[in-house]
């Protein structure tokens, strides 16, 4: 069995896809599989299934999705496990997309480490080729699940970085200015992809677009810490 997260939420058995649902009962499977392994309580499920306003019913209708999930699962309901005071899923190694992110990714930042850079650009796309958007894509804005979007976010523009220098060491100059070109429209206050654009440039023979580059960067980045300086200036005096 399959379990996708990282991207809209999908359940994978024997090559087909289970219907899961209506949207609230795809919420409690894509929280418990946020905590795969784990017991989440009841009350914490509720709290995070209607955003902290409850009917007074949530409990029973919580029953009822658990209910309806393990029809869905078939022969493998089993997975979907009463541990007072909650319910756990369990899932094997291997079949939850985002832990095999975090192995293929972490491995391959090893291999970066070790001075491997061909393992390194191997493992760190197949890593990211597990993304199919951002996580749980489908249960749209939900506040329970933003931290984790954030966290996960950061983790796969860390593994991307991680691939971008493995190619910077395979002599992939050239090919990566665009891409970085892309990255940093999107996420401009990120140093390393900066150093990295420059990096590209500089090895691909065009050292004026290279200096270019740095001088966008110190730009960029001063009007970001100016602003955060701001911020802090701000918070403090509200503080007195």
């Amino acid at each position: 069995m399959e379990f996708r997260v990282l991207g809209s939420l999908e359940v994978v058995a024997g090559g087909q896809s289970l219907g899961l649902g209506t949207p609230r009962q795809r919420m409690l499977l894509g929280l418990l599989l946020l905590r795969a392994g784990e017991v989440v309580s009841y009350d914490r499920l509720v709290e995070e299934l209607w955003d902290d306003d409850p009917p007074g019913t949530a409990r029973h209708t919580l029953q009822g999705y658990v209910h309806r999930l393990r029809r869905a699962l078939g022969p493998d309901s089993w997975r979907l496990q009463t541990r007072p005071p909650g319910y756990r899923l369990k899932v094997s190694a291997g079949e939850l997309d985002a832990q095999q992110f975090d192995d293929l990714a972490g491995q391959g930042r090893r291999a970066l480490v070790r001075g491997d850079p061909d393992a390194a650009a191997a493992l760190l796309a197949a890593a990211l080729g597990l993304w199919r958007g951002p996580l749980l894509a489908d249960l749209g804005d939900v506040a329970a699940l933003e931290p984790e979007r954030a966290r996960r976010e950061a983790l796969r523009l860390a593994a991307l970085e991680d691939r971008i220098e493995a190619d910077l060491a395979l002599g992939r100059h050239a090919e990566l200015v665009g891409e970085l070109e892309g990255l940093l429209a999107e996420h401009p206050f990120r140093e390393r992809l900066w150093g990295q654009l420059m990096l590209a440039l500089y090895r691909s023979g065009r050292q004026a677009d290279a200096l270019q580059a740095f001088h966008r960067a110190r730009q960029v980045l001063d009007q970001e810490l100016g602003r955060s300086y701001a911020a802090i200036r701000s918070n403090r005096f509200q503080c007195r």
